[in-house]
């Protein structure tokens, strides 16, 4: 087998201030055409940076060295104009975060038709048909709908999806997939797996495969390079990796996996929050009068209740609702029905006056990156809340509650000063959970927090929420796609699907003997590594 890519002795260094950052230490490997080699490891292991350095996606702080050889021709000494002639055309890539690589003022078509006009000359009503085509491919459903909508109204999935359309848009030799199944629910993941295999299948396309879902690698890679501090410790065929792993830390990877149990339920317990008949509808508009057409029923009659120290897992597809749902219980969003915070109905209460209650009711997003101010310092990003909530603190007391914040969340305080994209995305993640946690809520809502992580950071986050809940009768409602995370973390499920509850339970009951197919597709899928889509 040919190498269609060949990297040599890569080294990336980054200049910062007065120091040297060494992201990748001489790394070698190659990718055969047709082949799928998959890079693992955790946060900060130089996957990523390794991936954007093929495309010369670096910014310009990195010094690099080395050879990247793309078909005989060496992409680090390229002109520009050879290197555009390979980017989006031979060699596509698929980022990790998909909020924050599309572009917000864009529609979907225009953002995937951008990418057929440019490099096939497409015009408009070629490239609405071959959008449309692609849409269908990666399973956004009702496409054609969707093809005016903006990505802020895509659930993460969905998004994600969209990503995955624009970079297989010109068939490319080389696909690099960072993280491409991040954002997506299992059965979803499935599906993008089995649509990625194919597609290669059918083009002899390569793949350059990099994640933190070791279940994956063993699914799509044919070889594996295990990358940590920026070098390569181990590589060989997938299964040899897994049934033989030699290194220490390929052992400690294969071993990571959420665990414990969620607090012992007390049914006695007072009810923090409760919601009755909850809807929250959109409206579809259409023309230039923006008419409206229809309705997406995002939320559709949901009863719940939570009690006191206890998690709530919400689960179900992308666009099932779970997210909607937990915006409109905080009231963040307008919706119907009753919802009550401590025995108090706050659904006609008005913005202002549900002010006073933001203290106590908080939530950490499913994108640290995107939710923490680049432009602020670590510290400054976990007192917002206090400057808001707690006006009358002194510095001095400021000062101590974010340090304090920031130990409980096992981050160093001295750290404090730095900025968001000098952390690692784990360690973003408990800037967010920081950043919550310093107001001392008594409510929070966990969107996907660990759907960005690699498996060994879950594990760490899980034990961080669980020792927070327990040491501050905490109540969370727990939003997830990954019900191994939910299974160790939450007490009772609620399994949603577009917009209605189809389930609930005590999540030992739900896991044990599910009674719904919807259910048990997904369980199978998640903990059985089935690709068949619920129903």
């Amino acid at each position: 087998m040919s190498a269609l890519l060949a990297i040599e002795d890569l080294v990336i260094d980054f200049a910062l201030d007065a120091r040297t950052i060494h992201a990748v230490r001489g790394i070698s490997f190659e990718i055969g055409t047709g082949e799928t080699l998959a890079l693992v490891g955790e946060s900060g292991s130089g996957k990523s940076v390794t991936a954007a350095s093929i495309l010369r996606l670096l910014p310009g702080s990195a010094r690099v060295s080395g050879h990247i050889r793309f078909d005989g021709r060496d992409l680090l000494t390229a002109a520009d104009r050879e290197l555009r002639a390979v980017r989006g055309s031979k060699i596509s890539m698929i980022f990790q975060e998909p909020m924050t690589s599309l572009n917000p003022l864009h529609t979907i078509e225009r953002q995937v038709s951008e990418i057929l006009s440019t490099h096939q000359g497409m015009r408009r009503t070629a490239a609405r048909a071959r959008t449309l085509e692609l849409l269908h491919e990666v399973g956004i459903p009702d496409a054609e709908a969707r093809l005016e909508s903006y990505p802020h109204q895509l659930s993460g999935g969905q998004r994600q999806r969209v990503m995955i359309a624009m970079a297989l848009a010109n068939q490319p030799d080389l696909l690099i997939a960072d993280e491409p199944t991040t954002a997506l629910d299992v059965t979803v993941q499935a599906q993008i797996l089995s649509l990625l295999k194919s597609l290669q299948a059918r083009h002899g396309m390569a793949m350059l495969f990099i994640t933190h879902d070791l279940g994956i690698v063993r699914e799509m890679a044919d070889r594996v390079c295990v990358m940590t501090e920026g070098k390569i410790v181990e590589a060989g065929p997938t299964e040899t990796i897994f049934t033989a792993p030699q290194h220490d830390y390929t052992k400690k990877l294969l071993a990571a996996e959420p665990k414990g149990e969620p607090p012992r339920r007390d049914p006695n317990a007072p009810i923090v929050l409760s919601a009755s008949d909850l809807k929250v509808w959109f409206p579809i508009k259409r023309g230039v009068m923006r008419r409206t057409v229809g309705v997406v029923k995002a939320v559709d009659g949901v009863t719940l209740a939570v009690r006191a120290g206890q998690t709530l897992g919400v689960v179900g597809e992308s666009g099932s609702g779970k997210t909607t749902l937990g915006r409109a219980l905080l009231r963040l969003i307008s919706s119907n029905g009753r919802i009550a915070f401590l025995g108090s109905d706050i659904q006609a209460r008005s913005w202002g006056a549900m002010r006073p209650l933001r203290k106590d009711m908080q939530i950490v997003f499913q994108d640290p990156y995107g939710s923490l101010s680049p432009r602020l310092p670590v510290g400054a990003i976990v007192a917002e809340g206090l400057n808001v909530h707690m006006p009358n603190l002194t510095p001095a007391e400021r000062q101590a509650r974010v340090e304090r914040a920031l130990l409980e969340v096992g981050l160093d305080p001295a750290r404090a000063h730095e900025y968001p994209h000098e952390f690692s995305g784990g360690q973003r993640q408990r800037i967010a959970i920081a950043r919550a946690m310093v107001l001392e809520p008594k409510f929070v809502v966990l969107d996907e927090p660990t759907s960005a992580l690699d498996m060994s950071v879950q594990a760490q986050v899980v034990d961080l929420l669980r020792d927070l809940q327990r040491r501050h009768g905490l109540t969370y409602l727990f939003i997830s796609h990954d019900l191994r995370v939910v299974r160790a973390l939450a007490d009772e499920v609620l399994v949603m699907k577009d917009g209605r509850v189809v389930e609930s339970g005590p999540t030992a009951d739900i896991f044990a003997a599910p009674r719904t197919d919807y259910t048990r597709s997904l369980l199978a899928a998640a903990l059985h590594g089935a690709s068949a889509a619920p129903a």
